[in-house]
């Protein structure tokens, strides 16, 4: 098994807490997920457990003998809640070290869940402002038909721009979705390329929180 931490490059990012659906097209497709990334041995960044779709698309990746990393809040390490973390097991404080400990460790991020979409935008926000990573949408059945319509409509009416869009990338299957990421050249964002976002946060603002009457 090869661990996570010896590869620097094609890291991907799926998360999702959704149940299984009721259909068997979306499991076996997420099946498929798993498998093909394993294939291109592309490893997986995730949030911790086995449970739900995630779950399925995990252990197809972990079979496959490539690296797999959970990234898991101690809260929730309790195995009736999430499921025995597949891999590789980083326990962080809470949700929001849990997002920042997988985007920084993924070079492109999939939602194959359908639980996600406050994720899914935080994501696509915080690499707009960032590093201006991908974002892979396995859009199953026409599942996110709606969402994509909703996202073209905000770019026609100038609160997202175009090159902005182009970073969010859709595919109806695993193989397709994964050879469109590795083939999109993202370019920086000038604006943002030189920001500096580190900044010591050990000193924190003291409010006064008192009342008078």
């Amino acid at each position: 098994m090869e661990s996570y931490s010896s590869r620097r490059s094609n890291r991907v990012l799926c998360d999702s807490w959704c149940k299984s659906g009721k259909t068997v097209v979306f499991l076996r497709r997420f099946d498929n997920l798993g498998k093909f990334l394993a294939e291109k041995h592309i490893n997986l960044v995730y949030g911790g457990g086995s449970f739900g779709l995630m779950g399925r698309v995990v252990g197809s990746v972990y079979l496959g003998v490539v690296g797999v990393l959970g990234v898991i809040p101690k809260p929730l390490v309790v195995r009736q809640i999430t499921g025995q973390t597949i891999g590789d097991e980083l326990r962080v404080s809470n949700m929001q070290d849990r997002m920042v400990n997988m985007m920084h460790n993924a070079d492109a991020f999939i939602t194959p869940g359908f639980g996600t979409l406050e994720e899914l935008f935080q994501v696509i926000s915080c690499t707009t402002q960032h590093s201006r990573k991908l974002i892979g949408i396995l859009n199953v059945n026409g599942f996110f038909d709606g969402l994509l319509s909703f996202i073209d409509y905000t770019v026609e009416k100038g609160f997202i721009s175009t090159p902005t869009k182009r970073i969010i990338i859709c595919a109806t299957t695993p193989s397709e979705l994964i050879d469109q990421l590795q083939a999109f050249f993202v370019e920086p964002d000038p604006k943002v390329a030189h920001v500096v976002w580190s900044e010591d946060r050990s000193k924190k603002c003291r409010l006064d929180l008192s009342l008078t009457l």
